[in-house]
């Protein structure tokens, strides 16, 4: 790699197959603001970085003449060795740095304190042990601290509760021991807090139930914990004692799991004041005392399980408790499950009398309402389709590898047959990966305002646990197999009721019913786009737009802004690889050759040779010689000029999707017009 005269503010090379090492002419880069390097299989144990010889992760030592620097990028390669003390002498201007997912070891230098302007600082899964800097309690600006996947010991510093502006940290999956601070209470713009997976085991502070801003990502399993509860997801320690009415300041908690530990006393009231909860398991303890009757005001809640405790008295009526499926109370032998609890003294005389009165005015109403239901139950909207994990992983065999249909950026999607004969797709995320939650919430958000027959229909989502008691999040959507979908493209950039880009176009993401419509789907990068003045917007706060390689827009390199020309990009590279029969990713377009600039050129001198053989034995099937010149050739001709059209590198020259709608059509209009008879012999653009 060539720096040395390099002129320009962003210095770009991510997603890409670049080996070797960091070159030493980083040190002349003394204007520059953004260096991205993420995702390469870039090296350092071996570089040289300056004459002298100076060898290992100088290259970061070379970087501190960047005065302007303010984004710097070296996550997902294979770099090792130490991080140097001189990380503090970078420029004070530097509010980003991913330096996650490579072989770094030894301890986090001290000398970070001093990145004052740093936003966010991201070194997680690595080999970095020792303890955690108080230092970093120095950087007042920070909003994101993850640390997650290393081997770092010690106590959690209270310095940490100085960042007051923070709103993520995470720090599992690490050997952390003691307490979580009591002054973490001040962290009041906390959205995501994991701790996870650690050997913290003394009793945790309640002051952190009283953040108003943290839902269920508030995550604290996996810990040897031995004192009374205080948070959202802590199944299978050894707690005891009572459950904290405190639980009702978190006002936007959804998912509380307190299941299989030793916990006493009653079910507090307040959890009824938790207007947001979806899922409350208090299973397996020792509860007492009756349900509380507050839960059914719970609006949202659609699964409760309290099941194995010493629970007793009347079950409450409404609510959740309408939906037998939703509610799990087997293991409290003192509860009454068929009627309200009568007193067994003086009412046990009448009780016959009751009985009698009863079963003769339900059999004389029991015709008259069997007929009103019978009459209207077909005109009843049903309810939105609700369904459990134990469901899921019955229908998917299992999740076996048979029905893997595709791995995504943020999941795999199974084949599923529910028990009532429905096939179906479920995407199961994976809650390890960073960013699933706002990639599955774009995802639902992208579906919920989006409608076309062109789209895939999402059905319904699941948020449970497995049976090892992980987090497990699926979203369910109509069975496709695996053509008008550029209309749904239209359709998401022009006139849905908020514009959506797709951000991840790409074959495995355009399905086919079984009346063999495309239909696009995989929402799990998709965009909203808002409107200010003459600008679209992403709302977005990825430091780099993630697609699938070879599909990605070139300037998506330098942008952090998601925008329709992207999805155009990524729809004529589709088109290509469709008419010519040869991947993105194919071995031969290797040095500046890609499959545009190979299907360009073809184009330029003749047609035929940038189309798949296969497709040219079908369109010259009649008459060989008259190849050139029929209507098939001149459709195919149109086809592969939109694509080019498409995939123009210059986004002034790139047309949009609604011209791509328009020209297609022309095309497809054409041949039906010549040849009724004939139109099986051309891939179908419907």
């Amino acid at each position: 790699m060539l720096v040395s005269n390099f002129q320009n503010s962003v210095f770009n090379i991510c997603f890409n197959y670049f080996t070797g090492g960091i070159p030493g002419s980083l040190h002349n880069l003394t204007n520059i603001q953004a260096i991205r390097m993420a995702s390469n299989f870039l090296e350092e144990h071996y570089n040289r970085i300056v004459s002298s010889g100076v060898t290992g992760l100088d290259f970061i030592t070379s970087l501190t003449n960047s005065t302007q620097l303010n984004f710097l990028a070296i996550d997902g390669n294979m770099l090792e060795g130490v991080i140097p003390e001189t990380i503090g002498n970078l420029s004070k201007d530097l509010s980003t740095l991913y330096m996650g997912q490579n072989r770094f070891s030894g301890s986090i230098p001290t000398s970070i304190g001093l990145l004052s302007g740093l936003k966010l600082l991201n070194i997680s899964y690595n080999s970095i042990s020792g303890e955690i800097p108080h230092e970093l309690g120095q950087l007042a600006e920070l909003q994101e601290l993850s640390l997650a996947g290393n081997e770092i010991s010690g106590v959690i510093p209270d310095s940490l509760a100085n960042l007051l502006n923070l709103n993520l940290i995470d720090l599992s999956r690490n050997k952390l021991m003691g307490r979580i601070p009591t002054s973490f209470g001040n962290l009041q713009s906390l959205l995501y807090m994991d701790l996870s997976s650690n050997q913290l085991n003394e009793s945790n502070p309640m002051e952190i139930l009283n953040l108003p801003t943290l839902s269920n990502v508030l995550n604290l399993s996996m810990n040897p914990f031995d004192g009374v509860a205080s948070i959202i997801d802590f199944s299978s320690n050894q707690l005891d004692g009572d459950i904290p009415s405190s639980f009702s300041n978190c006002l936007s908690l959804e998912n509380l799991f307190l299941t299989r530990n030793q916990l006493s006393g009653s079910i507090p009231k307040a959890l009824g004041e938790v207007r947001g909860l979806e899922t409350l398991n208090l299973s397996s303890n020792q509860l007492s005392g009756t349900i509380p009757v507050e839960l059914q005001n719970l609006q949202v809640l659609r699964l409760l399980n309290f099941s194995y405790n010493d629970l007793e008295g009347d079950i409450p009526s409404g609510g959740v408790f309408q939906n037998l499926s939703a509610v799990h109370l087997e293991g409290n032998g003192n509860l009454c499950l068929q009627a309200p609890c009568v007193n067994r003294g003086e009412g046990r005389r009448n009780i016959r009398h009751y009985i009698i009165v009863a079963v003769s005015v339900a059999l004389a109403l029991c015709l008259t309402i069997g007929s009103i239901l019978y009459i209207k139950i077909r005109k009843v909207k049903p309810l939105a389709l609700m369904i459990s994990y134990d469901e899921l992983h019955l229908a998917t065999e299992e999740f076996n590898q048979e029905n893997l249909l595709g791995v995504g950026s943020f999941g795999s999607v199974y084949k599923g047959n529910l028990c009532y004969g429905t096939t179906v797709a479920v995407k199961v995320l994976d809650t390890l990966r960073t960013g699933f939650l706002k990639s599955s919430f774009a995802e639902c958000e992208a579906m919920k305002n989006s409608r076309h027959r062109n789209l895939v229909k999402l059905i319904t989502s699941c948020s449970s646990v497995d049976f090892k008691n992980n987090d497990f999040l699926a979203l369910v959507y109509e069975s496709m197999q695996c053509n008008r979908y550029v209309c749904a493209l239209d359709y998401l950039h022009n006139d849905s009721e908020i514009p959506v880009v797709h951000c991840d176009l790409m074959p495995s993401n355009i399905l086919l019913d079984t009346d063999m419509t495309a239909k696009v789907g995989d929402f799990g990068l998709a965009r909203l786009l808002i409107q200010r003045s003459t600008n679209q917007v992403s709302i977005s706060s990825s430091h780099v737009l993630r697609g699938s390689i070879g599909y990605i827009p070139p300037e998506y390199g330098w942008v952090e802004k998601a925008c329709a020309a992207g999805d155009v990009y990524s729809f004529g590279i589709v088109l290509l690889e469709l008419f010519s029969g040869k991947s993105p990713t194919d071995e031969c377009f290797t040095g500046g050759l890609n499959i545009r600039r190979w299907a360009h050129s073809a184009f330029e001198e003749k047609t035929m040779e940038a189309i798949d053989p296969k497709l040219v034995s079908l369109i010259l099937h009649d008459d060989p010689s008259e190849g050139q010149n029929n209507v098939q050739v001149y459709c195919v001709d149109g086809i592969l000029g939109v694509a080019i059209a498409c995939t123009a590198d210059n986004l002034d020259e790139r047309i949009g999707i609604r011209d791509a709608v328009r020209q297609l059509k022309a095309s497809e209009d054409s041949l039906n017009h010549s040849y009724h008879t004939s139109t099986a012999h051309i891939v179908s653009l419907k």
